[in-house]
Formats: C-alpha cells, sequence, structure tokens
C-alpha cells in the first residue's frame, strides 16, 4: 500500500522528469479518433473546449484545433506545458493540478484524457465539482478511467506511474450527481488501446 500511496503523489514529478520521453512514445497518430469524433459532435461548432492534462498537446489538442475548436490546455507538469506550446504556439495553456482547478470560465467541452485515471479514487471523487464547475450549459465531457475499482502500478522510463479507479457504479453516480449524462461508456475498447472510456452531457 506504501508502494502505491506513494506513486499516486508522484505523478507530476514522474512527467517533469520523463514527459519529452512519454510525448515520444505517445507520438501523433490518433488512435481515438472515433471517440473524439463522438466528443465533437456533442460540441458546436468553434466552441471552446478544456483539454485537461494536456500533455504535449499531440494528438488531441492539435485536432481540436484543426476542427475549428478553441482549446486551452491545462497541466500539472511544467516541461509538458513546453511541449505544449512548442507545438502549439499561441494556444492558451495554464500550469494548474487539476485537482485545485479554478479557471473561473466555462468550456462547451471538457476532456481528461489519459490523465484523470492517474489520480487516487479519493481524488476522482472531488472531480466532478470541478468538471461542474467549469462546463457551460449542455457541455460535453470525455475521460478515461480504469475498468474497474483498484490501484494500478505501471511504469515510465523505469519509475512507478500510477493509474486508480473507482466502480463502474460510482462513476455513473458521480457524473449524475454532479449534472450529467451518461452518453456512452465502453471498458478497455479494443479500437482505442483498450482503453476504457466515458462520454458524458451536461443536463443544463
Amino acid at each position: 500500500m506504501k508502494e502505491v500511496d506513494h506513486a499516486s503523489a508522484a505523478v507530476i514529478d514522474v512527467y517533469r522528469r520523463h514527459g519529452a520521453q512519454w510525448a515520444r512514445l505517445r507520438g501523433d497518430r490518433l488512435a481515438e479518433g472515433a471517440w473524439l469524433d463522438r466528443f465533437c459532435a456533442l460540441v458546436p461548432a468553434g466552441a471552446e473546449v478544456l483539454d485537461i492534462g494536456c500533455g504535449s498537446g499531440l494528438p488531441i489538442a492539435r485536432e481540436l484545433i484543426r476542427r475549428g475548436f478553441g482549446v486551452t490546455g491545462v497541466d500539472g507538469a511544467p516541461e509538458m506545458l513546453a511541449l505544449f506550446r512548442h507545438n502549439l504556439p499561441g494556444t492558451p495553456a495554464v500550469l494548474a493540478d487539476m485537482r485545485a482547478l479554478a479557471l473561473e470560465k466555462t468550456f462547451a467541452g471538457i476532456l481528461a484524457w489519459d490523465s484523470f485515471f492517474h489520480l487516487s479514487p479519493a481524488d476522482q471523487r472531488t472531480m466532478f465539482t470541478r468538471f461542474r464547475a467549469h462546463v457551460a450549459p449542455r457541455a460535453a465531457l470525455m475521460f478515461t478511467s480504469g475498468p474497474a475499482e483498484g490501484n494500478a502500478v505501471g511504469e515510465l522510463e523505469g519509475e512507478p506511474l500510477y493509474h486508480g479507479s473507482l466502480h463502474p457504479d460510482e462513476y455513473r453516480t458521480l457524473l449524475e450527481s454532479a449534472g450529467f449524462r451518461v452518453v456512452d461508456h465502453i471498458a478497455e475498447d479494443p479500437s482505442c488501446g483498450f482503453r476504457t472510456v466515458w462520454l458524458a452531457h451536461s443536463y443544463d
């Protein structure tokens, strides 16, 4: 348990040290294109999207910009934001830990793709009020989680990299309580690198 607690607390530091290598490994192939299509279909043309855990901006933020959306990137690692700014010059980028996000602005769409699942279960529970605080009426929300409740510790450049998840029923309850309707949820989608994806829409 100590290993899990330490890994959970150290996620941002791991990306600070190895973000450039992560970006190289991630590449710019849009494996999540089908899900992004569905997300974009829920967002008005030209609207503003918040990319939480934006990383280098490739490929997702770049694709959103190509489709005509405004994008604001948020990341807790300044090294990742430097890559984002290099790849997408002029695109707003905010250094912030998502757990303390308070932009005083709303967006027509929020993404937390391959980022939200690095939070501990306790921190994930508090994020839904933060999501709600940043959405405009009838906004889209899409995030990736684990397929089942639990903790897992992977590896990036030889260092532990934490992933956490709630039970799917709890995600549904938290989304409903925060004013979101689940549009779709697929666990370990084989068409998307076996990611577990949630797509939701705010009620108002």
